[in-house]
């Protein structure tokens, strides 16, 4: 450690800052966030500087003189000849003031680090003047996990500070906080229900000592495949969980991303093989935050798009557990993406429509053939590959045109992804000669003729080079 990293309070305190510029001004709004007395001084202040600071700062267009440097508690210098810097560099340190040179780390007593700021929570990050560039991108990184409403729990927390040391012995206090932060409390303040919260609190610290440690259960999207498609919520509930249930369609790279000593249940499915019964998936749910423990139940795509996420938010609320959702990509808008095919487009389809293809046993789906055959617009039919000869038959026996568009996508997002298209009378010749097995996504409509991929005959031609 070059540098003792500190937190100054700059509360009315004066601060003064050499220079005009675009520099000048990004130290003065550092400052005036700080809540510091602030002078800018300047041979020449720009229009820019003059018009964010005024009221805020005293602008003064002349040299700096000694004076004003041993009237300051901090110094910045933003421009100014070699000779000119080394004065007042000189001045400050006789006069025991601190001083910083903008990229100038030889001359500095302290440096300014990248800052996150959400108010009462402050994470700096510095790499002493040598990769300020380097700092910069470690913040964007740092910013990513810390939640939006990081601060406003600091601010929760701090509201019950004193109820805590009397109502809890000094003994207990630590473990307390530790399950509050990582309860669904602090859960509720991060999604904005500080009254729930507020009320939820009250309870724990009157409740009685002995209390169990209180679980959550978050029902967590996590996309089509891609970890760069996770959200930044689910990134952060991954890295913070106890137990993770995750589906078959939950990519290797983003379990990679979750805590390490996590506990991990595979509870996926497919056709006529579940691995776990869906009963029981909620049964474990409610079990392990029983236990007091942290649940993420970790489904591909969006939760509550064909994923049964609504079946297990109610029984896990039923339980009287604590439960939160957080959305992911559906497959439709990410394999769409993938396709760099629109859903909707003025010149093509007004509309989109979401239905499963799958449906209990080996039984044919209960849709409504003739409505969506009417429709016109774009047709997204989820597990629908073990069907296709019979999804597309029955849309054009309804009346949809046999070569209306289509395009099957087969793990889309992922590196291995598959993209074939063709007519809706060649559905099944499509599923058949890219060998697709899934998970896979079928897009039917005029849309669908814009998506990058493969066609029969494309296919037809490498196998006979293979050949």
């Amino acid at each position: 450690m070059n540098r003792f990293p500190a937190y100054i309070s700059l509360d009315d305190r004066p601060v003064l800052i050499i220079g005009g510029g675009a520099s000048a001004l990004a130290k003065a709004r550092l400052m005036v966030t700080a809540g510091a007395t602030l002078t800018v001084i300047g041979e020449k202040l720009s229009r820019e500087t003059k018009s964010a600071l005024k009221g805020k700062a005293r602008l003064i267009e002349r040299a700096p003189v000694v004076a004003d440097i041993e009237a300051s508690v901090l110094v910045f210098i933003t421009e100014g000849a070699n000779d000119q810097v080394e004065r007042w560099v000189e001045a400050a340190r006789i006069a025991g003031v601190l001083v910083n040179v903008v990229d100038r780390p030889e001359y500095c007593d302290f440096t300014t680090p990248s800052i996150i700021d959400r108010g009462r929570v402050t994470v700096s990050i510095s790499t002493d003047g040598a990769a300020p560039v380097l700092g910069r991108k470690l913040r964007a990184d740092i910013e990513a996990l810390l939640p939006s409403k990081v601060g406003s729990l600091a601010d929760f927390a701090d509201q019950y500070r004193d109820a805590v040391k009397s109502k809890i012995n000094e003994s207990e206090r630590r473990q307390f906080w530790e399950r509050f932060f990582e309860g669904p409390i602090a859960a509720q303040v991060l999604t904005g229900d500080e009254a729930g919260a507020h009320e939820a609190m009250l309870a724990l610290i009157n409740g009685p000592a002995s209390e169990a440690r209180e679980g959550v259960v978050h029902i967590v999207g996590a996309g089509p495949g891609d970890p760069d498609l996770l959200t930044i919520k689910a990134l952060r509930l991954l890295q913070r969980a106890d137990v993770i249930l995750y589906d078959r369609l939950v990519s290797d790279d983003i379990l990679a991303l979750a805590r390490r000593d996590a506990e991990r249940f595979y509870v996926g499915k497919a056709k006529a093989n579940h691995a776990v019964p869906q009963d029981e998936i909620e049964a474990r749910l409610v079990a392990f935050a029983r236990e007091g423990k942290m649940v993420v139940r970790l489904k591909g795509g969006d939760p509550f798009i064909f994923g049964r996420g609504g079946e297990e938010l109610e029984t896990v609320r039923a339980a009287g557990i604590p439960v939160f959702t957080t959305p992911g990509i559906t497959a439709a808008a990410g394999c769409a993406a993938a396709a760099n095919m629109a859903l909707t487009h003025r010149d093509h389809s007004q509309a989109v429509t979401f239905v499963t293809g799958h449906a209990k046993g080996e039984g044919e789906p209960d849709l409504d053939w003739s409505a969506l055959a009417a429709l016109k617009n774009t047709l997204v039919v989820y597990m629908g590959v073990s069907k296709a000869d019979s999804i597309g038959a029955k849309l054009i026996a309804h009346g949809r045109e046999a070569s209306t568009p289509v395009a099957v996508i087969e793990k889309g997002t992922r590196a291995d992804q598959k993209i074939i298209k063709g007519t809706l009378g060649q559905l099944g010749q499509l599923i058949d000669a890219g060998s697709v097995i899934g998970p896979a996504l079928l897009v039917i409509g005029e849309v669908a003729a814009l998506a990058d991929g493969e066609t029969l005959l494309a296919i037809a031609q490498k196998e006979r080079l293979v050949a």
